[in-house]
């Protein structure tokens, strides 16, 4: 059976139960935490988190995967002492999240450019990968880029063809970010494709921002998985419109081509404190799929046997698929 990395070892892709597909647990800038905010990784920032993913495990979800990768802030000492508290899986991630330029460590070193060497990102990717992140030992399990309305910016396809080149090394899953209004996931889908990727290997986040239907069906017919993901962030579609779109797909025979998540964290520096964000985004909590989702969705006609496939055997196949194709390969 295919093995998951996690923050605590790997486990059997069986023993993942039901996921939430796309989750934070800090969210941060790191330099301006590291210049205005000393107690973002204070032991109460880690008790609240620790104390808000148990409660996650209590109603239901074994597993989620936190996509906090470099631009978002990543630190993985801090979810290590979350992961000691729980027993919530939490899969972590390597890439890289920019919707136009690559971070500055790139801007100047990398193929063509003025210290002309191969792809650095690349190699950063395949350490979290194969000998793990920051010198913890512990292995990213997912792939993370973005691509949102600028578009397939010159920085945006650097990084993500670095994204696909790991995936193809390696047989680690990609999730992308992606701007559903401009159809973007298309331009994933095939840019992804032209690196050699299986695009059944990939998640298009976000595209339970779209009620086009016709789009969503056109991503999943190409294998990849959708990403109905942002539950909670109401500013973009409601909620209802969010349900409304997967009951459609479910309808349409598309259960088997979606997963949910919220986009949600613990703790941010996007906001001055935890009870701002709470108040200014009140349904963007990780309990809010089992509150409130998994009801409107039953209500809408969805089946026990949708929301399994959802929940459970999509992700599982989002990371059994990818390692089986991979070994098949050798």
């Amino acid at each position: 059976m295919a093995q998951v990395q996690t923050v605590r070892g790997p486990i059997d892709a069986g023993a993942l139960g039901k996921v939430l597909i796309h989750e934070h647990i800090f969210l941060m800038d790191a330099e301006y935490v590291l210049n205005y905010r000393p107690d973002f990784f204070s032991d109460k920032t880690i008790d609240d988190a620790v104390e808000r993913l148990n409660a996650l495990k209590a109603s239901g979800i074994d597993t989620i995967v936190d996509l906090t990768v470099l631009g978002l802030g990543r630190y993985i000492p801090a979810v290590a002492k979350v992961a000691e508290r729980t027993d919530l899986n939490i899969i972590v991630s390597t890439g890289v999240y920019t919707f136009n330029d690559v971070p500055q460590p790139f801007q100047f070193t990398g193929p063509g450019l003025l210290c002309d060497v191969p792809e650095p990102m690349l190699d950063l990717f395949l350490r979290d990968i194969n000998e793990g992140i920051a010198g913890t030992g512990i292995k990213a399990g997912e792939l993370k880029c973005a691509i949102d309305m600028p578009g397939m910016t010159k920085g945006v396809e650097r990084v993500m063809r670095a994204i696909a080149r790991a995936n193809v090394l390696t047989g680690t899953p990609i999730t992308v970010h992606t701007a559903p209004q401009n159809r973007s996931g298309l331009l994933v889908q095939d840019l992804l494709e032209s690196e050699g990727v299986d695009l059944r290997d990939a998640v298009i986040g976000h595209c339970g921002d779209s009620t086009d239907i016709d789009y969503l069906m056109a991503v999943a017919d190409r294998g990849s998985l959708l990403g109905m993901d942002r539950f909670g962030i109401n500013f973009t579609i409601t909620a209802e419109e969010r349900v409304a779109t997967i009951a459609e797909l479910c309808r349409r025979g598309y259960a088997g081509s979606m997963a949910l998540g919220h986009d949600c964290c613990a703790w941010s520096d996007f906001f001055p404190s935890v009870s701002d964000y709470h108040r200014v985004m009140p349904q963007h909590h990780y309990l809010h799929i089992h509150d409130d989702v998994i009801p409107a969705l039953r209500a809408a006609g969805v089946s026990e046997g949708d929301l399994e496939l959802m929940f459970v055997a999509n992700p599982r196949r989002h990371y059994e698929g990818p390692a089986e194709r991979f070994a098949a390969k050798d």
